[in-house]
């Protein structure tokens, strides 16, 4: 299943476990596809980086090398108008919409909000976990 995570579920999944991490593992065992821009490996950079500080026996390197080689990368338009309340959430709805993905997987409330838009499901990590992963 092609999917697009938002970028605490990946952060998390690496950092804290958990669904996220259960989804961050079926990546890597090839249950699921990862797909993402270019914008979206930045913020997830961007924001490791800041973890990395905390918990800094991490190395978010291999991860992100292995994205980049793993990962669909797509690339994403903007979209014509905001959608999201945050503006900045917008990048993964043009991600879905420009590789016709229809399951973003976020906490996040103003993405969870617009769940639906263009026929893009927008599920929580446990949701994810339980309807495409199993126990």
């Amino acid at each position: 299943m092609r999917v697009v995570l938002d970028t605490n579920v990946l952060l998390s999944g690496i950092f804290f476990g958990g669904p996220p991490g259960k989804i961050v593992e079926a990546w890597r065992n090839g249950k699921v596809q990862l797909v993402l821009t270019r914008d979206i490996l930045e913020e997830y950079r961007e924001a490791g980086e800041d973890l990395v500080s905390c918990h800094q026996s991490i190395d978010l390197g291999p991860l992100l090398g292995l994205l980049l080689v793993h990962a669909e990368i797509v690339i994403g338009a903007p979209l014509s108008e905001p959608v999201c309340d945050d503006p900045d959430d917008d990048k993964f709805l043009a991600c879905a919409i420009a590789a016709r993905v229809t399951c973003i997987v976020s906490g996040d409330r103003h993405l969870l909000k617009v769940s639906g838009y263009r026929g893009i499901e927008i599920v929580r990590p446990r949701t994810f976990v339980d309807q495409h992963l199993g126990r």
